[in-house]
């Protein structure tokens, strides 16, 4: 080998450089435990909430050392910024998609019109949106479209005073419609600042936040995220302030009094009967209101449905109009929203708006306000002017967010607080339609424009708040329209099942290894762990993160790069098989093997191009890991075993590349494979049969994913029934669906229930079913907030949360059919051009989708009766994606071998030649797959449950890769040979002899 000292010294620098990088991981995971172990010295598990105390204790311990100096200049805030990433499966946390609502945004550049052709082009893209792929706005495009006369141009719509920069009335909708597609993604734009702004203010390190193409779609992951619930609010909070002047109670005394009486001819009598329980005092407040508008005796001889639900009328001459059940504000809202009761409002009051004050969870009832609204609906002030805002105290010590405006907004709140203190009026704060604090002014206008919220804060809830504020409103509405939240416990448990399967892999690899090869199997022994080596130290420098699929992928390189290193000592024990001395048969080794090396990994890698590009979270890990494996493995193969070897033979010591068991093994094969191809085509068309059979009948299990819903993996004390558990869920939800998941005392359960709904409430609500629904199996001391998803280490209850939209399920089934379209696409292409023969890409496609249809029937068959997971999801695809690759590099290595028999003997037969390459490489074939089946069963038995069905899949794949590349690929692309010569001799005969 050429250029040795560079190899050498290259091999040298990287290897030190990736040392470098893992050092930081080494660091911080250091610093770390010691943080763990003075927390729980500090607080014993006897203190009330230990769990949560001691995640303070660990983070105040951290921050009070962070800048503190380890080593060579390195603390632990340095170290943490540069430590290896680890996934949502291994660390716990959050990933979402949230959906940018173009609607919204097409609202705001109409400037909300009324307009009926907007409103219905709007009505019919979002009936539209739910079986269609395409984007929203080419939905609305194509639904305006088809409204005659319609035009975007329109004063009314987006030829405004907002947009006559850009838009007038003589334009086409052709021309308008570039422009609103830039005003959209400059708004999604917007919008995506806004969150990361958030996130960097969170305190998570390690985030991750990118737009998902021209959808309007978010991807935010937060690994290590604990407080989930906190975490939703802070993305999906559009953060829209406002201050408004509001009435005072005593102006809508005699409004409420008419309102009720309509109400009582509105509302069917057996809906309207509801009491009250009050005390003395309060219906003795409710009768006085009464009386001031001479209708006590009526009212009070009849069902009131306004009054029979409020608890208490305000104070006089108080911002609070009522007070009513948090449960029965809906009700309220319909009722005080009805045309006939809007009706009675006076002239100067016909623009009120009715809102809620700010409640919690232990708040049993809601404020009533009323904003002075105005004919555009717009307040007098809003959260644009705020330019910074940070959480302190008020006077008597409560949590509250100081504000300080810009100029205009200085100017405009004077002239508000003036007003204000000249009729001993009040300004509500608003933040998204809720009422935080109605303030009166008593001392004059305030200048300087700085103000203060208030309101029954906890710490956290103020700095959320102070934080959404700086970064700015959204532009439109974002709801998570997917979500997967895993718990911190199953997190580490992830990592220790990752780690075992890991070890476990590697160990038998190394034994095998030197098992077959002797004293060679060392020096690819040593190779192998430099190239575990490199990639770490590439994921850990390019800040990539580690995922368990990117373990698996680490795992399943090691297999493969085993292969580079057969290939190469294969050849060798042929070269020396035809004589040649050691030196000669070392060098002719590698330079022959370096062909079907390249071939076979660059088909792989092609596969894992495919996935990274269409892939998301997890399954990006995966494509990540094995790109970086097979460049990592090409190099230690071809180089660092090479300088081992050529080191050791240099001084005239003997290599065998085998040892007393091995040697001669699988040597002088002389197996006609091509003879028996139709037996082997015979069984191979029943076992696909037999799947579409399975296939079109029983179909596959698909998981949310493809289907959409919710997926809860919970953990119980003690072992349950699925079936009983499943039961307890369809009398809850209508429908649902459980199974074991790993060990007896875990369930995985999946309903369809209110899919078509977004919003953390329903998220609660689903939460809470849950919960009650499975009462009767969890501990008696097992509260509520115990039982969620997400809220710190705990073995019992939601370990893990999954949701997917019933869109984003259909755009994720598109993009896995068009990814292994693509990839058989890809792959046909590249060994038609590698070859230069259609008979070899014919017959590698044929053995994909052969292995394809059987591994889905596989799969099919028995996803009923598995003890272990066997949902079809992204994992599953990017199994199907991994095993097309590795029945590739097999195939393209008898193929190679092929091509060499046919330049090296013209005077065979192709029927000789193709049994020959084939015999030739069996050994090679069956090390390989014999190698890669040992680490994908340590992966599949030790590797954990979420990723066994992902393991089971490409074990089954492996088996028929290696059956297919020997008895479908070559036998076809033979008959395909055999064919054109008939018909090329067919035409010869024809042709008249000149």
């Amino acid at each position: 080998m050429q250029n040795k000292g560079i190899v050498k010294v290259f091999a040298i620098l990287f290897a030190l450089v990736c040392i470098y990088q893992l050092s930081f991981t080494f660091i911080a995971n250091n610093i770390e435990d010691d943080a763990e172990e003075f927390a729980q010295q500090q607080i014993p598990e006897t203190v009330d909430g230990y769990v949560t105390l001691r995640e303070r204790a660990e983070q105040r311990y951290l921050d009070s050392i962070g800048n503190e100096e380890v080593i060579a200049g390195i603390n632990y805030n340095t170290a943490k910024e540069k430590e290896l990433n680890k996934g949502l499966d291994l660390k716990g946390g959050i990933n979402v998609i949230l959906q940018i609502s173009v609607k919204d945004i097409l609202r705001e550049l109409a400037n909300n019109t009324n307009d009926p052709a907007f409103n219905q082009a709007l009505a019919r893209a979002d009936e539209a949106q739910r079986t269609s792929q395409e984007n929203y706005v080419d939905l609305f495009f194509d639904a305006f479209e088809d409204i005659p006369d319609a035009s975007l141009a329109s004063p009314n719509i987006f030829a405004n005073k907002s947009l006559s920069d850009e838009i007038n009335f003589e334009m086409s909708n052709d021309d308008v419609k570039p422009i609103i597609r830039r005003k959209i993604d400059e708004s999604v734009t917007s919008a995506f600042e806004v969150l990361r702004k958030r996130i960097d203010k969170f305190g998570v390190t390690q985030p991750n936040i990118q737009r998902l193409g021209n959808s309007g779609r978010i991807l935010v992951e937060l690994p290590g995220a604990k407080e989930i619930e906190r975490v939703k609010n802070l993305l999906q909070s559009t953060a829209q302030l406002e201050f408004w002047h509001v009435y005072k109670s005593n102006e809508f005394q005699d409004f409420f009094v008419q309102a009720n009486n309509v109400l009582k001819n509105l509302v069917a009598q057996e809906t309207t009967t509801q009491t009250t329980d009050t005390t003395d005092a309060v219906g003795d407040e409710i009768d006085a209101l009464l009386e001031s508008a001479n209708d006590t005796a009526e009212v009070a001889q009849q069902n009131n449905p306004l009054f029979d639900l409020m608890v208490s009328p305000g104070f006089q001459g108080g911002p609070v109009l009522a007070t009513f059940p948090v449960e029965d504000t809906a009700q309220v809202n319909d009722y005080l929203n009805m045309s006939q009761v809007r009706s009675l409002l006076p002239t100067d009051k016909r623009y009120v708006k009715f809102v809620w004050g700010k409640t919690d969870e232990n708040t049993e009832v809601a404020e009533l306000y009323a904003l002075q609204g105005n004919r555009q609906n717009e307040p007098p002030l809003s959260g644009g002017v705020i330019t910074d805002a940070t959480q302190t105290y008020d006077q008597v010590g409560r949590v509250a967010v100081s504000m300080q405006m810009n100029g205009k907004g200085a100017r405009i709140w004077e002239e508000m607080t003036g007003r204000a203190s000249e009729t001993q009026g009040q300004i509500a704060i608003v933040l998204d339609d809720i009422v935080y604090s109605a303030p009166g002014v008593s001392s004059g206008p305030i200048s300087g424009g700085r103000s203060e919220i208030t309101g029954d804060f906890s710490i956290e809830e103020g700095q959320d708040l102070a934080n959404v504020l700086r970064a700015g409103k959204l532009p439109a509405s974002a709801d998570i329209v997917q979500s997967e939240v895993v718990g911190p416990s199953l997190g580490q448990e992830a990592i220790d099942s990752g780690i075992m399967s890991f070890a476990i892999a590697l160990i038998l690899v190394l034994i095998w290894m030197i098992f077959y090869y002797g004293k060679a199997g060392i020096f690819a022994d040593v190779a192998l762990v430099v190239n575990i080596l490199f990639i770490f130290g590439i994921l850990a420098g390019l800040g990539a993160v580690l995922t368990l699929p990117g373990i698996a992928g680490i795992v399943l390189t090691i297999g493969i790069s085993v292969d580079a290193n057969v290939l190469i000592f294969e050849r060798i024990r042929e070269e020396y098989a035809k004589g040649k001395v050691q030196k000669d048969a070392i060098r002719d080794g590698f330079n022959n093997a370096l062909s079907s090396i390249l071939d076979a990994n660059i088909t792989t890698g092609l596969t894992a191009l495919i996935l990274l590009v269409l892939g998301t979270g997890p399954i990006k890990g995966f494509a990540t890991t094995l790109l970086i494996g097979i460049a990592t493995s090409l190099f230690t193969a071809i180089f660092i075993t090479r300088l081992f070897i050529d080191r050791y033979a240099k001084n005239g010591k003997s290599l065998d590349f085998s040892t007393s068991m091995t040697k001669g093994l699988f040597a002088n094969l002389g197996i006609n494979f091509l003879g028996k191809r139709k037996t082997f085509y015979i069984v191979s068309g029943v076992f696909i049969l037999i799947s579409l059979g399975s296939l079109f009948t029983q179909g596959l299990n698909q998981g949310v994913d493809f289907v959409g819903g919710r997926s809860y993996t919970v953990r119980f004390e003690n072992a349950v029934n699925p079936t009983e558990i499943e039961d307890n869920l369809i009398a809850e939800f209508g429908s649902a669906e459980a199974k074991t998941f790993g060990s007896k005392n875990q369930i995985k359960m999946t309903t369809k229930y209110k899919v078509e709904e977004e919003g953390s409430e329903v998220d609660e609500e689903i939460q809470r079913k849950l919960y009650n629904a499975l009462q009767e199996y969890l501990p008696q001391d097992l509260e509520y907030g115990d039982f969620a998803v997400g809220e710190g280490n705990r073995e019992l209850g939601i370990m893990q949360s999954i949701k997917v939209g019933p869109s984003i399920a259909d755009d994720i089934k598109q993009a896995s059919i068009w990814a292994v379209l693509g990839s058989l696409l890809v792959i046909f292409l590249y060994i038609l051009l590698r070859f230069r023969k259609y008979q070899f890409s014919l017959g590698a496609v044929v053995a994909v989708m052969h292995d394809v249809l059987i591994v889905l029937g596989v799969f099919s068959i028995t996803y009923k009766f598995m003890p272990f997971n066997m949902e079809i999801n992204q994992a599953f695809i990017a199994a199907i994606l991994t095993v097309v690759g590795y029945s590739l590099n097999d195939t393209v290595v008898i193929y190679d071998r092929i091509r060499e028999f046919f330049n090296e003997h013209p005077s065979w037969t192709k029927k000789d030649a193709i049994n020959g390459a084939i015999n030739s490489t069996v050994s090679r074939t069956l090390n390989t797959s014999m190698t890669t089946l040992v680490v994908l069963l340590a992966i599949f038995i030790f590797g954990g449950e979420s990723i066994r069905g992902f393991m089971f899949a490409l074990i089954i794949g492996v088996v028929v890769g290696t059956y297919s590349s020997i008895f479908i690929a070559t036998p076809v692309t033979y008959d395909t040979f055999n064919k054109e010569s008939k018909r090329r001799k067919l035409k010869e005969k024809k042709e008249p002899v000149a």
